[in-house]
């Protein structure tokens, strides 16, 4: 079913719910899916050790609390060679949440998240033009998330 990693139909529906509702219980969900807590418990424990599972994330609106710029970055690199090392100095900035090696136009994108435009200059100006390999960037401000889902995974 999922590339020999051993996961079944039952898997796939824990996965599922949990991606809808992490704080959902494991007795809650066990009655959910015709099975004990304990049942779930030990898939959860087994998704884990898989690596599928990565923990659960709190989801925050984050203009609520002061961060009022999402943006994107395409970043053109000197030689794709170079991927790795300016993927690792891309690590070190926090106001990055997300980082994929792509086709096309770029060699990277980046997702960045500022409180404000001050901030995303500092990232623009002072950090991403330090680290070697770096060509050059194109930066594309988001006015508005119109929505973020997950997918279903239970065929």
């Amino acid at each position: 079913m999922s590339h020999n990693l051993n996961i079944d139909k039952l898997d796939l529906q824990i996965i599922s719910e949990m991606m809808f509702n992490a704080e959902i219980s494991y007795a809650d969900l066990g009655k959910k899916l015709f099975v004990s807590g304990g049942t779930i418990h030990v898939r959860m424990k087994k998704l884990q050790e898989l690596g599928i599972v990565k923990g659960t994330k709190l989801h925050v609106d984050l203009k609520m609390i002061g961060y009022d710029v999402i943006a994107f970055i395409g970043i053109y690199l000197e030689k794709s060679s170079m991927y790795d090392s300016v993927a690792k100095e891309l690590r070190k900035i926090p106001e990055i949440v997300r980082l994929n090696y792509t086709t096309g136009d770029w060699s990277m994108f980046a997702e960045i998240i500022c409180k404000d435009i001050s901030g995303l200059r500092h990232v623009l100006h002072d950090e991403l033009q330090k680290i070697k390999g770096i060509e050059r960037t194109e930066t594309f401000i988001s006015l508005e998330e119109s929505f973020t889902r997950t997918i279903n995974v239970v065929e």
